[in-house]
């Protein structure tokens, strides 16, 4: 099943056919050993911190990541900034992949790092495609935290930009996390048309505007598409392979 918000044992039971003891029974199994969690309020169930941690592993498999890294360095050749592959990871946005330009002046991030969602343009996107009340869960219910004067701390001006990003399927960040940058993602989509990860472009406000920032989009976006082909190709041929 998929679902864009955690999903509550009545919703499971409902979409497996099974008796609810039954499934209550399994998601215990599954809770116990690290796969699921269940939330502390809604009692709704959602990916464990192992089931997490096999999903990041297959999507930074050595192959996988080599093919990913080759497709930014392509991309940072074609625009000239600095590029990164993100995903959702918990309520942070974590950078699994980077690839730097060759310009003297840039900004200092490692593979690795995790970044705020309300003030960054992979995090907005990400909240983009979540429940009013799935946001609410993981920014709380505001202020949120202020990192420069132009992070976005309301959280009814945090629903309208939101609406702004789902409707064009493009993340900014407009100097919000650090006042000398600035960031625009697009997503990494599943043939489904599920959002599950992000490339971003972001350079320093000296030199890639707002504006200069979206006309990267178009090659932004074939670099997501090649992203999104080459994993569902590995993923293929592991199959054929067992």
């Amino acid at each position: 099943m998929r679902s864009s918000t955690p999903p509550s044992l009545d919703d499971i039971t409902r979409m497996c056919g099974l008796p609810k003891p039954t499934v209550f029974r399994i998601l215990g199994s599954l809770q116990s050993s690290g796969l699921l969690q269940r939330e502390p309020i809604s009692r709704c169930y959602s990916a464990g911190a192992r089931l997490t941690a096999f999903a990041m592993d297959v999507v930074n498999s050595a192959a996988l990541r080599a093919e990913r890294n080759a497709i930014l360095r392509r991309l940072v050749d074609e625009i000239g900034e600095t590029c990164n592959f993100t995903m959702l990871d918990g309520n942070q946005v974590l950078y699994l992949d980077r690839v730097e330009t060759s310009m003297p002046l840039r900004l200092h991030l490692e593979a690795g790092i995790h970044v705020p969602l309300h003030c960054t343009a992979s995090g907005k996107l990400f909240l983009s495609q979540l429940s009013p009340k799935h946001v609410y869960r993981l920014l709380g219910k505001g202020p949120y935290q202020r990192w420069t004067p132009n992070t976005i701390t309301d959280p009814q001006a945090m629903e309208e930009a939101l609406k702004r990003i789902r409707h064009d399927m493009v993340g900014t960040d407009n100097r919000e996390a650090d006042p000398d940058s600035v960031c625009v993602a697009v997503p990494v989509m599943e043939a489904k048309g599920r959002v599950y990860a992000a490339v971003a472009v972001h350079g320093p406000a000296s030199r890639m505007t707002l504006e200069k920032g979206l006309q990267y989009v178009p090659a932004m976006r074939c670099a997501a598409d090649a992203i999104s082909k080459s994993l569902v190709v590995n993923n293929e041929n592991s199959a054929d392979r067992n």
